[in-house]
């Protein structure tokens, strides 16, 4: 597929109210980070009506201690939990069962090298101590506790978390294939969640909770944990970095999260002046 340098143009400016972002990949660049320009568009967002959602798989505490925005809404653990003003909006839990099961599996599998996140509504678990898994969790967990036996928690569970040091496609994506609720999330993480919970059903309780319908939505995903997503904002958008799979099902093509590109098209779409 060709590169896409600039943002597509629509021709018109759109009733926009709602913008929902996925972050790896997304808004972040491959450092991790948010562009400075993020926040001053932020502002202007907020001045002219328009909600911003961030919308990932990460624990809501992180999100809160990157963005310290507690006005926005916060789609976290890809859609299992919701939170507007640090309130709950909604939630999908997991049951313990089917959460134990999945540790269980995983623990059996001595041929992958794999770590697992138990992530409830008050903390996220490890069982597994090295620095190598903990530097892959730590950027996603703000609220992370260490624990002998994660079947042995007390927590409302949200997700199961899975990092695979290998392929997760071939590794931990394919051993927890028919689990209903895993979906990968990304290169190296696969999640299992309540199978009725995804981004895009956390997206319509947003819309909502708000008062904003589809037709005034944009998204922007680049995993395939993004798809539902996308499939609820009428005006998609895949990066241009995004799984391919992806890519094909939304609507409209963002440049790269290397190349700023959610600003970048938030600010054509909406006819704002572009930073200098």
């Amino acid at each position: 597929m060709p590169t896409v340098l600039h943002p597509p143009s629509l021709g018109h400016v759109p009733d926009i109210r709602l913008i929902a972002v996925d972050m790896d990949g997304t808004l972040l660049d491959d450092e991790k980070q948010i562009h400075d320009e993020f926040w001053p568009l932020l502002d202007e967002l907020a001045a002219r009506g328009i909600a911003l959602c961030p919308a990932s798989g990460r624990q809501f505490a992180a999100l809160r201690r990157q963005i310290g925005r507690p006005e926005l809404v916060y789609i976290a653990e890809n859609g299992a939990y919701v939170v507007r003003d640090d309130t709950e909006v909604s939630s999908e839990t997991l049951s313990l069962q089917t959460a134990h099961d999945a540790i269980r599996i995983l623990r059996s599998a001595h041929h992958l090298d794999t770590g697992t996140v138990l992530c409830g509504k008050r903390s996220a678990y490890v069982e597994r101590t090295d620095d190598v898994f903990l530097a892959q969790v730590h950027p996603y967990y703000a609220r992370l506790e260490l624990v002998d036996d994660l079947i042995g928690v007390d927590d409302e569970i949200l997700k199961v978390a899975v990092h695979d040091f290998g392929p997760v496609e071939q590794g931990a994506g394919a051993l927890l294939a028919d689990v209903d609720g895993a979906v990968v999330s990304g290169e190296h993480w696969v999640d299992l969640m309540n199978p009725v919970a995804d981004k895009g059903l956390a997206l319509r309780h947003v819309q909502d909770s708000l008062g904003v319908t589809r037709e005034q939505t944009m998204a922007f995903g680049d995993y395939l944990n993004d798809v539902g997503l996308l499939d609820a904002a009428h005006w998609s958008f895949a990066m241009d970095n995004a799984h391919p799979d992806v890519r094909a099902h939304a609507r409209f093509v963002a440049p790269a999260n290397t190349a700023n590109g959610v600003v970048r098209t938030i600010r054509s779409v909406l006819g704002l002046e572009q930073p200098s």
